[in-house]
């Protein structure tokens, strides 16, 4: 497997999409907006999909050649930019999300209230490795990757996780807690940690 660090293209978009998904299909917030696993394992790969078209177009995609890890990244300028709503926009996000569209966007709200309000950051949207490949290191060589990006431009890295166990690996990699939130009473628990 060759560890090079590289940014992604459409020709890896099969396999990042089914690497994230995996590495996201028991991720607390994809469970919270997606409770019914049968649903979620239909639905999110339909979502992945459209987060790395979106980084594609807006951000930049980081992983391995073969996708055995996949990081999107928002730089500077655009970590509170979304696509318009437009009726158009949202059919095809009912498409993807079904009745999981009210949790994900108050999910979406909840993520953009706690991030830094400014714009010079470079914001680490999402990190997965394979799950037949995780514990080998790659998650920590794709963020210090987009770490090394965002030092090129002299700005530092935002990023939340649900996922208690990654706080470690984050500190790790020299973020920082700021804050700690829940989207709800019932809502999952988050992070926001920065560089």
């Amino acid at each position: 497997m060759d560890k090079t660090i590289i940014r992604l293209s459409p020709q890896h978009r099969t396999a990042a999409v089914e690497t994230l998904a995996a590495a996201f299909s028991g991720d607390p917030a994809m469970a919270y907006m997606m409770p019914d696993a049968a649903d979620r394992q239909r639905r999110l790969p339909k979502l992945i999909g459209w987060m790395f078209d979106d980084h594609l177009v807006h951000g930049v995609v980081l992983g391995t050649p073969g996708a055995e890890v996949v990081t999107l990244w928002r730089p500077p300028g655009m970590v509170h930019v979304h696509a318009p709503l437009t009726p158009r926009s949202i059919w095809r996000f009912l498409g993807i999300l079904g009745p999981a569209i009210l949790r994900a966007e108050r999910v979406d709200r909840a993520i953009g209230r706690h991030l830094p309000p400014a714009e010079d950051w470079f914001y680490l949207r999402m990190a997965g490795v394979r799950p037949d490949r995780q514990g080998q290191g790659l998650g920590g060589l794709a963020i210090r990757a987009g770490l090394e990006l965002a030092a090129e431009r002299g700005v530092p890295s935002v990023l939340e996780t649900a996922t208690e166990r990654n706080v470690g690996l984050y500190l790790r990699l020299g973020y920082n807690v700021i804050s700690e939130w829940d989207v709800s009473r019932r809502g999952p628990h988050f992070w926001t940690m920065t560089t």
